[in-house]
């Protein structure tokens, strides 16, 4: 007898008519579709907006699933909420070199909150066991159907609860067996089972605080992935035996916080990546005091992403790169050459001001359009460009700022080709 899941699956099964109007569709606007249902009496209607939807979305998130003809995807909700191709790229990469390549060894991967499936498909190619847990009755046939035609032959597909199974693995003597490595990943529901959103590491399912022991006692390494609003220190702090902390951000816009779990015991490092850039530091290492700014003549004003932002690694910046900070509350470094390596964007300064009208009408002859970003000013963005009768955008950058008690306006425009 099949258990629920597997009668789900035969209810993915549609007729010609139905894939025919998804093929022919899928790039139509959905909401114009929806009122022609009943000049397509023979598809499911419902069905198909979703996989028109679905596609529209991987088109932008999952190229790569995207271009997989035959991939079904599930309803809205769950696609907006799943991870997109590039974090799920890093967290691959991650997991092999976590669990690392041993000769002749076994390396095994547990999602234990499979969803639709995107982070695992894309860590399951590096390991040679795979294992994806998923209780949605729902999710669970859409992600064995794709599986298959993602090229996962290896991949064992699970319907139930991830905790329960969690338990039912055996408890490993020797986690550091030269011959086998286990990864266990989880990205636990940010919903309650009325669907609102929860911010808690508690709150969230399953509940990885209260399973961390089991965790380890059953995996060498845990990947934990958790909402970008969480404070990485206090979750580091709840979480006892992590390792690493990775911020992962995607054009500038902070994305996913990562934890590492292991009970190898090393110092807490922490990762911040932005698209290509890449910055990491040792916590035990950070410097106990700003350097001074004594750069009055610098040339490039220096702004960090958005997960070093997150991270609040300024000191450990000034330490790497020998740039201060312009002030303690603003995070805008000065230097005098560009920096290829920095993590973040890089504008040449082309006047620097102060909020006196005499300097300020000289230093903006001429100019009728800028961006605008404050940090430590006592004024809002679209006040200031009020006050300096700007519009908005163009390829000039205004950043004002507090340096002492003196507030300053640097004038900048982007370097391209830091």
């Amino acid at each position: 007898m099949g258990s629920p899941c597997d009668k789900k699956t035969q209810t993915n099964m549609k007729n010609e008519a139905t894939l025919e109007f998804v093929r022919l569709h899928r790039e139509d606007d959905v909401r114009r579709l929806a009122f022609a249902v009943d000049k397509h009496p023979d598809v499911d209607m419902p069905w198909a907006l979703d996989q028109i939807m679905g596609w529209q979305t991987a088109r932008r998130k999952l190229p790569s699933w995207a271009a997989c003809e035959g991939v079904v995807y599930p309803p809205h909700l769950n696609m907006e909420q799943c991870s997109s191709e590039a974090t799920a790229r890093y967290k691959a990469d991650l997991a092999a070199r976590l669990v690392g390549v041993r000769p002749g060894g076994n390396s095994r991967l547990v999602d234990l909150t499979g969803g639709f499936g995107v982070d695992f498909s894309l860590m399951a190619r590096n390991f040679t066991e795979a294992t994806y847990v998923e209780r949605n009755e729902a999710l669970f046939p859409i992600a064995r159907h794709n599986f298959t035609l993602l090229g996962l032959s290896h991949a064992e597909v699970v319907c139930g609860d991830g905790t329960q199974y969690l338990q039912s693995m055996p408890v490993a003597d020797n986690r550091l067996s030269p011959s086998t490595s286990t990864l266990i990943y989880l990205d636990p529901a940010r919903r309650d089972n009325h669907g609102r959103k929860v911010f808690g590491m508690e709150e969230c399912t399953p509940d990885v605080v209260s399973l961390a022991d089991a965790l380890l006692q059953r995996a060498d390494v845990v990947l934990v992935k958790l909402s970008p609003m969480l404070d990485w220190h206090e979750a580091v702090r709840k979480l006892r035996h992590v390792v690493e902390v990775h911020i992962v951000s995607v054009a500038n816009e902070c994305k996913e916080l990562l934890l590492v779990l292991s009970l190898e015991e090393r110092p807490l490092r922490v990762f911040c990546a932005n698209d290509e850039q890449r910055f990491c530091y040792l916590v035990s290492d950070a410097p106990h005091a700003d350097m001074p700014c004594s750069s009055p003549s610098a040339s490039y004003l220096l702004v960090p992403n958005s997960s070093v932002m997150k991270a609040g690694c300024f000191r450990e910046l000034e330490a790497t790169f020998g740039v201060p900070q312009i002030s303690a509350d603003a995070h805008l470094f000065l230097s005098e050459n560009p920096l290829p390596e920095f993590p973040g964007r890089q504008f040449h300064i082309l006047q620097v001001t102060s909020m006196n009208k005499r300097e300020l009408r000289a230093a903006f002859q001429g100019v009728s359009q800028a961006n605008i970003a404050v940090r430590h000013f006592p004024l809002t963005a679209d006040a200031l460009r009020h006050r300096l009768k700007l519009k908005d955008g163009g390829n000039l950058y205004v950043f004002a700022t507090t340096v002492g008690k003196e507030h300053r306006l640097f004038l900048t425009e982007k370097c391209d080709a830091c």
